[in-house]
């Protein structure tokens, strides 16, 4: 009986230092930041829905390492140092990703030594312009202008443009208490736009948090203005 509990006993210390030699390796360290950009200008989405894929050389097949942008387009992940490779899957995004030859989503590589920040250029369909958005009386109004930027074979039309006002700073197509749409078969001048939409009674902060969408047709993705606070 005691030579089973000695066996029992280093067996258990055995299983003991190896489960703290798992929990010990240290996690990841090294952070890496990024934004969309075209032309040296940011590029709104909408929160948690446009994806980007991580690949790491070295390890074989392996899964990748997903991750959704901000609504402000940026992104923040913590990665060990080594080599990686940067995609945005074909379909996401209100935008174009450089593609290889054959069609594929291309590939940005990325070498982690410490903390990295890169610019992830795109090409967007449309821009949203000298948006101006401002308050008076309870209603809110945004003024802009919506520039093509695509116009080749691959251009898209304009579905809707929509002005969102929301109690928090999480503004999209799914998150607002009030927006108000105008069909792009409706704009009669691409560079003057207005859309107005009323404060709802029962938000009485003072203050709501606005955005200006725009739908472009075909694509699920939309393309917004910069997050603006809005006192009323």
């Amino acid at each position: 009986m005691k030579i089973f509990q000695y066996i029992f006993s280093v067996a258990l210390i055995a299983t003991t230092f190896s489960a703290c030699d798992k929990d010990n390796y240290a996690p990841p360290g090294a952070q890496l930041t990024g934004a969309l950009m075209y032309n040296g200008d940011s590029i709104g989405v909408e929160y948690n829905q446009v994806t980007f894929q991580l690949y790491q050389y070295g390890f074989g097949k392996v899964a990748p390492i997903e991750g959704t942008f901000t609504q402000e387009g940026s992104l923040n992940a913590m990665l060990f140092n080594g080599d990686y490779k940067f995609i945005i899957p074909g379909g996401q995004g209100p935008f174009l990703w450089k593609q290889t030859s054959s069609g594929a989503p291309d590939t940005l590589n990325i070498t982690m030594n410490g903390n990295q920040n890169i610019s992830i250029e795109v090409t967007p369909y449309y821009m949203i312009r000298n948006a101006q958005i401002s308050s008076s009386g309870g209603i809110v109004t945004a003024t802009f202008a919506a520039e093509k930027i695509i116009t080749d074979a691959n251009a898209k039309d304009i579905e809707r443009v929509t002005l969102y006002i929301n109690n928090t700073q999480f503004v999209s197509d799914a998150n607002n208490r009030a927006r108000t749409d105008l069909n792009g078969t409706d704009i009669t001048d691409p560079n003057n736009i207005t859309l107005s939409v009323t404060v709802p009674s029962d938000i009485n902060q003072g203050y709501v948090f606005a955005r200006i969408g725009l739908k472009i047709a075909g694509v699920e993705d939309m393309i917004f203005s910069p997050l603006k606070m809005v006192n009323y």
